[in-house]
C-alpha cells in the first residue's frame, strides 16, 4: 500500500469546529495516509487541493450540510472527474435517493471513520500494485452505500488541521464571548422519534467514545483557547452512567470549563437527581426537544413526552440553576393555526422568550427516504411529490396561511440573526406575522410567564451559542452563497 492524499471537507457542522473532520483525519493520519481539510463554513479550498488530493470525502452530518454538500460533488467532479469521492455521516445515505443522480463513489453512515479507512488503504493498494486508484471502488462486493454501527471512536481527533476556534461560534453570556469547542461522549440514540434522522442508521443503538479521548480532546479545545464545550450527542443521556462519568472527568481536569449537553423531555425529567451535579461540574444549558405544543402531534412523532412535561422540565432545569433551550418544530402536516399560537403562548408561559434562537420558529418538518413517519403510515395521503434538491418529500399545510407564515417566518430569523436582534425583539415581530397570516387568532398580548417558572436572568444574558441556524433548517441564502464563494473551480492555482 502506497500513501493516499485525501482531501476532507465539511460545508456545515451547526457553527462549530468539525469534529466531523477532525475525527476521520486522525484515522486516516494513523493509517498512514496523507490529510488536508476544508472547512467551507469558514474558508475557501486553499489553491490546489482538489488538484492535490487522490480522493475527497465530504462531510454530512446534518441535513443542512448535506444539501450544501451536493453542489460541492458537482465542483469536485468537474475539476477532476476522476478522483474518489466519498459521503461519510449520517445524511450520507440519501445520495442518489428516490433514483436521483449519484454524486458519490461510496457513501458511508454511521460510524464511518474504519470503513473510511478501509477505502482509502484500499485506493493506496491499487496504486502500489500498479492499477489506477482514483475514481474505483474497491472491488470487494461491497455496495456503494454502507451502514457501520461498529464500536464507538477511540482515537483523537486531528484539530490541528483546522482553522482555529475563534472561527467559530462562541458562547454569549450577555455581553461577554467565550471561545467554545464541540466533543461527543455518544453517537446514535436509544430512541425511535419518528421524525428524527439517527433512528433511521442506528435503530435504537448507541456507540460510545471512550472516556479518555473525550478528556483528551476536550484537552486540545482548552489548548486552542476553549473556555466552554458543547457535548453533541444527539441526547446525552441515553447513556447516563457514560455521560456521568465523563462529565467529571472533564470537570476534574477542567474545573473552569462550563459546558451544554443535548437531553430529551423524557430525560431531563427521568433523571432529575442529576442536574444539580452537572450545574456544579458547570453545565450551563440544556437543549432539548420541545417540539409543539400539541399533545396529538407529539404522539404522531413518538416523541415519549406531553406538553406537561415540556413545562415540568423547564421547572426541573431551573430549579438546577440550569437554562433549559428548546428546539421547536412549529410547521407539520398536521399543525392547526391554533397550534402554532399556543406554541407561541408555551414559550412566553415558561419565559422562555430568550432562549429560543429565531430559526426555530420557522423549523418545517423535513420528511427524508427512510423516514420512519413514512414507515408508520402517519403521512399517508399527505405527501406530495419527492424533491431531490430539498432531499425529501414535499407536503403542504391543510391551512394555506401556514405555509406562508413558515415561509415569512424562515426570512425574519435570517434577518434577526444577521442583524442580532433581542429576544424579545425577535419573539414579537414572530407572533406579529403569525398575528398577519392567522387574524383574530391571534391574541394582541401573549400570557405572562408563571412564576415558578421564571428565569433568574434577563432575556437577553441567558447563556447561549452565537450560531442561530439548526440542523433540521433549511440552509440559508447567506449558507449558500458562502459555499457557492468557496467552490473548487472557482479556486485557482493547480
Amino acid at each position: 500500500m502506497v500513501p493516499v492524499r485525501v482531501l476532507l471537507v465539511s460545508t456545515y457542522e451547526l457553527g462549530h469546529q468539525p469534529l466531523h473532520l477532525a475525527s476521520p483525519a486522525g484515522a486516516l493520519l494513523r493509517a498512514g495516509h496523507e490529510v488536508r481539510c476544508a472547512d467551507l463554513s469558514v474558508e475557501a479550498l486553499a489553491p490546489g487541493d482538489v488538484a492535490w488530493a487522490d480522493a475527497v470525502a465530504c462531510s454530512v452530518p446534518m441535513h443542512t450540510a448535506m444539501r450544501l454538500a451536493l453542489p460541492v460533488c458537482d465542483e469536485v467532479r468537474a475539476r477532476r472527474p476522476d478522483v474518489a469521492l466519498c459521503l461519510y455521516g449520517l445524511y450520507a445515505g440519501l445520495d442518489g435517493a428516490e433514483g436521483a443522480p449519484r454524486h458519490a463513489d461510496l457513501t458511508i453512515a454511521g460510524e464511518y471513520e474504519a470503513r473510511l479507512v478501509a477505502w482509502v488503504d484500499d485506493l493506496g493498494a491499487r496504486a502500489a500494485a500498479g492499477r489506477r486508484a482514483p475514481g474505483e471502488i474497491p472491488g470487494d462486493g461491497t455496495p456503494r452505500h454502507a451502514v457501520e454501527l461498529g464500536r464507538g471512536r477511540s482515537g483523537l481527533p486531528a484539530r490541528r488541521l483546522l482553522p482555529g476556534l475563534e472561527h467559530y461560534a462562541q458562547l454569549a453570556l450577555g455581553e461577554e464571548r467565550r471561545r467554545a469547542g464541540y466533543v461527543e461522549a455518544t453517537r446514535g440514540c436509544a430512541h425511535r422519534c419518528r421524525h428524527c434522522p439517527v433512528p433511521v442508521v442506528y435503530d435504537g443503538r448507541t456507540r460510545v467514545t471512550d472516556e479518555d479521548v473525550v478528556v483528551a480532546d476536550v484537552a486540545q479545545l482548552v489548548a486552542a483557547g476553549a473556555r466552554h464545550v458543547t457535548f453533541g450527542d444527539p441526547d446525552v443521556l441515553n447513556r447516563p452512567r457514560h455521560a456521568e462519568r465523563v462529565v467529571a472527568a472533564v470537570h476534574g481536569a477542567f474545573p473552569e470549563l462550563t459546558f451544554d449537553v443535548t437531553a430529551k423531555v423524557e430525560h431531563v425529567l427521568a433523571h432529575d437527581a442529576l442536574w444539580s451535579g452537572f450545574a456544579a461540574a458547570g453545565c450551563l444549558f440544556v437543549v432539548s426537544a420541545f417540539e409543539s405544543a400539541s399533545d396529538a402531534i407529539l404522539g404522531r412523532l413518538d416523541k415519549g413526552h406531553t406538553v406537561a412535561d415540556e413545562i415540568e422540565a423547564v421547572a426541573v432545569l431551573r430549579g438546577a440553576g440550569i437554562e433549559p433551550r428548546p428546539s421547536l418544530l412549529p410547521f407539520t402536516p398536521w399543525t392547526t393555526p391554533a397550534d402554532v399560537v399556543a406554541l407561541l403562548d408555551l414559550v412566553a408561559r415558561c419565559d422562555l422568550v430568550g432562549n429560543v434562537d429565531p430559526v426555530q420558529y420557522a423549523i418545517r418538518l423535513l420528511v427524508p427516504p427512510g423516514s420512519l413517519l413514512v414507515r408508520s403510515g402517519s403521512l399517508d395521503g399527505a405527501l406530495g411529490p419527492y424533491d431531490p434538491e430539498h432531499l425529501g418529500w414535499s407536503w403542504r399545510s391543510a391551512h394555506p396561511g401556514l405555509d406562508r407564515l413558515q415561509q415569512a417566518l424562515t426570512e425574519l430569523a435570517a434577518r434577526a440573526g444577521a442583524e442580532g436582534w433581542p429576544a424579545r425583539r425577535t419573539y414579537e415581530a414572530v407572533r406579529a406575522s403569525a398575528a398577519v397570516a392567522l387574524g383574530p387568532l391571534v391574541p394582541e398580548a401573549a400570557p405572562a410567564a408563571e412564576a415558578r417558572l421564571a428565569a433568574p436572568l434577563a432575556d437577553d444574558d441567558r447563556p447561549r451559542l452565537t450560531e442561530a441556524w439548526f440542523c433540521c433548517a433549511e440552509p440559508s441564502d447567506a449558507q449558500l452563497h458562502a459555499v457557492r464563494a468557496s467552490a473548487p473551480v472557482g479556486v485557482g492555482g493547480e
